[in-house]
């Protein structure tokens, strides 16, 4: 049913990913799917990285380690972007299309007052995707 499967990745709080990270392994196991691992970063140095470079290894070592750790198919899609924190939509929006995605798992945490005014990350590629998207709710 799913051939590519895009799971947004903040590797800085994979934490609270957990849940969401199994998700998708097990639809991707359920479908044959692939998995494109995607973060945006910024192109100056942070925490997990100095460069996009740095970045970009941390992200396919990732996706690499969940390859092995789940017996799936993965791949990394790094995006750099100038404002990671206000580009993150429109970085996510093209980052289906990059990578062909036809369904997108993504972690959420609980709607709150700022959802009534703007909408969740998962609210917008849905609305403007014609990807299916699963939003996983963390515990």
């Amino acid at each position: 049913m799913f051939k590519r499967i895009m799971a947004p990745v903040d590797l800085a709080h994979l934490d609270k990913l957990e849940r969401a990270l199994n998700v998708v392994a097990d639809e991707a196991k359920r479908h044959g799917a692939s998995v494109a691992y995607v973060s945006v970063t910024a192109a100056t140095p942070g925490p997990l990285g100095h460069n996009p470079e740095e970045f970009r290894a941390r992200l396919e070592e990732f996706a690499a380690e969940q390859a092995r750790k789940h017996d799936i198919k993965a791949d990394a899609h790094m995006i750099v972007s100038h404002d990671p924190t206000t580009d993150i939509d429109d970085a996510l929006m093209q980052a289906v299309s990059d990578t062909k995605a036809d369904l997108v798992v993504m972690a959420s945490h609980k709607p709150g007052l700022a959802e009534y005014f703007w909408p969740s990350n998962g609210g917008k590629i849905s609305a403007h995707s014609s990807a299916s998207v699963f939003v996983v709710r963390d515990n």
